[in-house]
């Protein structure tokens, strides 16, 4: 039902300019439509009234005439208006009715053209006129509709006058006809006008919109900031002045606070650089000595060979850290790679290699084209990444799981595939695997030597060569997917 509805165009404008205009023609043809039928009630009423007086002064001349020999008292049929009805009525029923046509032949008495014929039902209506003197209206099929008045007459009959509402029905639709024409050309007057006012008035939102949208465009992720645009209309007499100002502090605010956030991030970066590099030197300096204790020829006590071993592994260990920092500060500082064609078939070729003497209690699938794939890049810093995702995969997974590394080439871009059939990665962890120093299994990691740097440099990395690094993960299984631009 939603989709269905969501399909339906919609009816109501969407911006704000189309909803002024088409509210304030909503609110024109609303006023029309009001005047308009008060002024076409008003004159219907006025030309009801007039012919209401009209049947007043004619009295019941007209109709006493329609009886043959009737004495008339010198009523004169030509003094009537044409389309004038005239009924007689004796002991409620209808004696005889007419209509003055207006023919030249219309004398003294009416002539046989001037009769008219009557219905029952008709008649029926003639004759509950009450004789009060008030006009009412009644519809005789041969006429139309006819204000009627009756009155009594001297000799004990009921003298019903009428005419004709054709005159006021015409004058009336002429009147709607006129309206309709008027009021069509000052919507579409106003409409035009409207819409260039609409147009004007609000150009200084249009401005406050554009910035907006400059600014939604700025890079704010990392890096130095520099949030130059502002709002020009920022009076703060008017709504969309007080918006802008409004908005003005706002990217204020943003740019001081981006501001402090790359100082620290600048000071930050600047001491793991140099905090790395003066740390090689000492791990060094200790791999050494626990390597030349371990040679020494003398008997050494098996806690003290024990000891001198791991501080060798963890001295390693602390080594690996130190590059791996150090590599993750070059790529924030944005230091060029190099840049020359790479061939990730080989990359792919020796990484599994190297994986399967790593890690022989696991299955190693290799998928390749038949072509070699190139690639710009750095062939060291992609080796890397290579060989981060499969140790990932071999690390967070149990003996036997498969792990697939795929090389596909489109026409424009380079997947790169790792896939295992694992038990996947938590979902609570799955939008921060990339994140730096982020395990999947704290203990497990620090037994077997993960830093929780890997997929940070696989992900710097990437970038750094223009690409996307992405993750996927079920209960069945982990997918990462790299994509590189094609040389």
């Amino acid at each position: 039902m939603s989709r269905r509805a969501a399909r339906r165009p919609r009816l109501v404008p969407r911006t704000l300019r189309a909803r002024l205009v088409a509210g304030l023609l909503a609110l024109l043809v609303l006023a029309f439509v009001g005047v308009g039928l008060a002024t076409t009630a008003a004159l219907r009423h006025f030309l009801v009234d007039r012919l209401d007086q009209q049947l007043a002064v004619a009295g019941g001349r007209y109709a006493a005439s329609l009886e043959h020999g009737a004495p008339t008292d010198g009523a004169d049929t030509r003094a009537q208006a044409p389309g004038t009805f005239g009924a007689r009525l004796v002991s409620g029923r209808v004696t005889a009715a007419g209509v003055v046509d207006g023919d030249a032949d219309d004398g003294v008495e009416p002539n046989d053209d001037d009769g008219v014929t009557l219905t029952s039902a008709e008649q029926r209506a003639v004759a509950a006129l009450p004789v009060d003197g008030a006009a009412r209206t009644v519809g005789i099929a041969a006429l139309g509709d006819y204000r009627l008045r009756a009155v009594s007459g001297r000799d004990g009959d009921v003298l019903v006058t009428g005419l004709p509402l054709h005159p006021v029905e015409e004058t009336t639709e002429r009147l709607i006809s006129l309206e309709l024409t008027v009021f069509a050309v000052a919507l579409v007057a106003v409409g035009v006008a409207g819409t260039l006012w609409v147009r004007w008035s609000l150009r200084p939102l249009e401005r406050v919109a554009g910035t907006a949208e400059e600014v939604s465009e700025l890079p704010l992720d990392s890096g130095a900031v520099a949030l130059s645009h502002r709002v020009p209309d920022d009076d703060p007499r008017t709504e969309v002045g007080r918006v802008g100002a409004s908005l003005n502090r706002m990217l204020d605010h943003i740019g001081s606070s981006l501001n402090r956030r790359h100082e620290i991030e600048e000071r930050l970066r600047a001491f793991a650089a140099d905090a790395s590099h003066e740390l090689r030197t000492p791990v060094a300096t200790v791999r050494g000595h626990a390597e030349l204790a371990l040679r020494h020829p003398g008997p050494v006590p098996d806690p003290v060979h024990h000891s001198l071993e791991r501080i060798d592994a963890e001295a390693r260990r602390m080594g690996a850290i130190v590059e791996d920092l150090l590599l993750l500060a070059r790529l924030d500082a944005g230091r060029p790679l190099a840049d020359e064609e790479v061939d990730l078939t080989r990359i792919a070729l020796d990484a599994v290699a190297d994986a399967q003497a790593t890690g022989p209690d696991h299955r190693w699938l290799l998928e390749l084209p038949a072509e070699p794939v190139l690639v710009r890049g750095d062939a060291d810093r992609l080796r890397q990444v290579v060989t981060n995702l499969l140790a990932n995969a071999r690390s967070h997974t149990p003996p036997g799981t498969r792990v697939t590394l795929g090389v596909e080439a489109a026409e424009r871009s380079v997947r790169l595939v790792v896939a295992d059939t694992g038990p996947g990665i938590p979902p609570e962890l799955i939008d921060r695997v990339f994140e730096r120093f982020v395990r999947g299994d704290r203990a497990r990691s620090r037994s077997t030597g993960s830093t929780g740097l890997g997929l940070a440099i696989v992900r710097a990395v990437v970038t750094a060569h223009g690409g996307v690094a992405e993750v996927r993960s079920t209960a069945d299984g982990t997918v990462f997917t790299v994509l590189l631009p094609r040389t």
